[in-house]
């Protein structure tokens, strides 16, 4: 397949180009290579490359000739810094979006994957030995400025035991981040009902590796953390550290985008993602760890400084989001490769790359 990846000199982005290159694919890299999110002299993928922004409609037109697929990666991503970005995000991620699906509708072109995340649920799953599975509301500030940082029953206020959130639990955005991913999905579901297109949301978890931006913003925790082992200075962490996530690795996210577009050049694919249908796929490597063992494990694997746990803690952050991948599994015969501590051993090496801002 000739597929447009766009956002292909970013972070994931670049290595989705390499996973369907050693695949036989022919991708095309469609970036605008904004100064804050790219060094002055970006280091291309071994790809044909496209110069173009995709909230400019013509640009898209001319980039979607001869192309079978778009895999969607361009994005701007983390939480920010705080919520005069907003119409940035609104920009970047839905504006870009709609205009990307409505020049393909013009272009014949019915296959798309995109970036999306686990922001989209809020809190992760939680069950309550009384009531059962809940869904806490947004945690109290006088809670987080008091140490309380679980959430707790909306019904009894016991404590609860955090789970897998599996893709039909219900969507709870906390943030501007979040919401405009959510939206993303919604306008390809919209897109591929129109169309009689397929469409697939990939539901990334916290990804890490080889490549990520350094010193920004928009970043996520891995990041942070490496960026400040690489300035000598410990990891802080917030709250107790006890916050779980699921880490996957950025070339197990490659190879689910690659896996997802086999799934929708196959005839015979199936109901969840054929013909206007649109379907969300969490991916996420299937082993919780907690924050602060994240910092620990790269810590030491880069040498030091030992994090510090500080107390401190961000609105619009979640306490527990965790995977259940099973369906990515079952339905795209995908598997993640990379284990937690041969890819964070790998990442306290690795380089990154340099960005000013994070768009």
């Amino acid at each position: 397949m000739r597929v447009l990846v766009t956002g292909g000199a970013g972070f994931v982005g670049a290595h989705v180009v390499d996973d369907l290159r050693s695949r036989g694919h022919e991708p095309v890299v469609f970036d605008v290579l904004l100064p804050a999110a790219h060094p002055a002299e970006p280091v291309l993928p071994d790809a044909e490359f496209l110069r173009g922004d995709v909230r400019d409609a013509d640009a898209v037109r001319r980039a979607l000739r001869g192309v079978d697929a778009v895999c969607h990666q361009a994005a701007m991503v983390g939480l920010g810094k705080d919520f005069s970005d907003a119409a940035d995000y609104v920009a970047c991620n839905d504006l870009g979006t709609a205009v990307l699906l409505a020049a393909m509708a013009g272009a014949g072109v019915r296959r798309f994957v995109q970036a999306g995340s686990m922001v989209v649920y809020g809190e992760g799953r939680y069950a309550c030995p009384v009531h059962g599975v809940v869904r806490p509301g947004p945690r109290a500030v006088a809670d987080l400025e008091a140490g309380r940082f679980e959430p707790r029953c909306p019904r009894c206020g016991a404590g609860l035991a955090p789970g897998l959130v599996a893709e039909d639990a219900p969507a709870d955005p906390r943030n501007v981040y979040a919401t405009t991913k959510l939206a993303q999905e919604h306008l390809a579901a919209s897109w591929a009902r129109s169309t009689g297109g397929s469409a697939v949301s990939l539901r990334y978890h916290n990804v890490y590796g080889p490549g990520m931006p350094r010193d920004t913003p928009y970043a996520g925790v891995a990041s942070f953390f490496r960026s400040a082992l690489a300035r000598g200075e410990a990891p802080r962490v917030f709250e107790d550290g006890g916050q779980r996530r699921d880490f996957v690795h950025v070339r197990d996210v490659a190879s689910a985008n690659t896996a997802a577009l086999a799934r929708l050049a196959d005839p015979g694919e199936g109901r969840r993602a054929g013909a206007g249908r649109h379907a969300a796929y969490n991916i996420g490597s299937g082993e919780p760890h907690t924050v602060g063992e994240m910092a620990a494990v790269l810590a030491r694997a880069h040498g030091g400084p030992v994090p510090v746990v500080t107390g401190e803690f961000r609105l619009g952050d979640v306490r527990h989001v965790t995977a259940d991948s099973s369906l990515a599994r079952r339905e795209l015969g995908w598997l993640p490769r990379v284990g937690f501590e041969e890819g964070m051993t790998e990442f306290a090496a690795a380089a990154q790359r340099a960005a000013a801002g994070g768009r």
